[in-house]
């Protein structure tokens, strides 16, 4: 007997909807590999039905096969405003997946909040081991939420805050750190605010040179050198 083929992942592109509303966090690309979605989708968008042009979908699956299916259960499926939709689930599970003191945070922006209340009393290490977590679907319609929600709390940080974070996080948090302090939001600051303590400095480069080579360079030219930071004893 034949064992059952594996379902090639989705890769969806551009959804137009005919208001032009759009969910403000979803990506312009997103994969779906769960194989009951894949079937979902494949089953509704069979050819045949009636398709208006103006509210297609772009789907590019396995070996470059572009497609253009339209009717009212794939507008249902991959709508991403609909509730009930395959990107709201991804957005769902990520909520889930959030640590318990950022969920509501996420929950927030899964709903299509642009600028909700930041959490208060969360560690910055706490929120750097979110940006770092390894999730099973990285390029779902989740992903971009997954990187916006917490370089939007780390953004606002003081850089000797986010030093303390570094040094208080654990390896998928310094990973999560690297990404933060190599990336555009932290490089931009001016030089000032590019001042690490030696301790979270040497954490970081540590940590990139072993896991993240390709942050190695950005970080030796941007992690400007402080004053050492002292052991605070009670």
């Amino acid at each position: 007997m034949n064992p059952t083929p594996r379902r090639q992942p989705l890769v969806m592109g551009y959804f137009a909807r005919p208001d032009g509303a759009c969910h403000p966090h979803h990506p312009r690309t997103y994969v779906i590999s769960d194989a009951a979605e894949i079937g979902a989708v494949e089953e509704a968008g069979r050819p045949g039905d009636d398709l208006p042009a103006d509210e297609s979908f772009s789907c590019m699956c396995g070996g470059g096969l572009r497609t253009d299916h339209h009717g009212p259960e794939v507008r249902r499926l991959l709508d991403p405003l609909s509730p009930d939709g395959i990107p709201a689930r991804h957005r769902a599970r990520w909520v889930a997946a959030a640590p318990a003191g950022l969920r509501e945070y996420a929950g927030a922006l899964a709903a299509g909040e642009e600028e909700p209340r930041a959490p208060r009393g969360v560690p910055l290490g706490t929120v750097f081991g979110w940006l770092g977590a390894v999730r099973e679907e990285p390029r779902d319609a989740a992903w971009l939420l997954a990187e916006r929600a917490p370089e939007r709390l780390l953004a606002g940080a003081p850089t000797e805050q986010l030093a303390w974070g570094v040094r208080e996080t654990d390896r998928a948090g310094l990973d999560g750190a690297v990404r933060f302090f190599a990336s555009e939001e932290f490089t931009t600051r001016h030089p000032k605010r590019r001042r690490v303590p030696d301790t979270a400095r040497d954490l970081l480069l540590r940590h990139a040179r072993s896991h993240r080579p390709a942050d190695l360079p950005v970080l030796e030219r941007r992690l400007l050198r402080a004053p050492e930071d002292r052991i605070r004893r009670s």
